[in-house]
């Protein structure tokens, strides 16, 4: 059984940095996908960030192409978002989902099969 488990969210003031981490049991391929997505409170989820686990080729969407970096340790069967220079408006609940691609047609969940439970991201003063 495939399971995702969100770490790392929590508070900071606009221009903090925070690292999100998804650790990923149960998947038995050794190519695959993993996408970050966030929701805010009323807004439908959108697609943040994905990257393929075999060659780390990455995808970002366009508000946060330079302030977030994703990554993977295959080793450790993990996939990092490190979020710099955060803003208000990138508080909302960040999830991770596992797929075999990321379908960028899809912005609301890239085509990901399976997903965690999500860890809280707010930005405030």
């Amino acid at each position: 059984q495939v399971q995702l488990v969100e770490s790392g969210g929590g508070s900071v003031q606009p221009g903090g940095s925070l690292r999100l981490s998804c650790a990923v049991s149960g998947w038995s391929l050794d190519d695959y996908a993993i996408g970050w997505f966030r929701q805010a409170p009323g807004k439908e989820r959108e697609g943040v960030a994905c990257i393929k686990t075999s060659d780390g080729i990455t995808k970002y969407e366009g508000s946060v192409k330079g302030r977030f970096t994703i990554s993977r340790d295959n080793g450790k069967n993990t996939v990092y978002l490190e979020m710099n220079n955060l803003k208000p408006e990138d508080a909302a609940v960040y999830s991770c989902g596992a797929g075999f691609w990321c379908n960028e047609a899809r912005r609301g969940d890239y085509g990901m099969d399976y997903w965690g439970k999500g860890t809280l991201v707010t930005v405030s003063l």
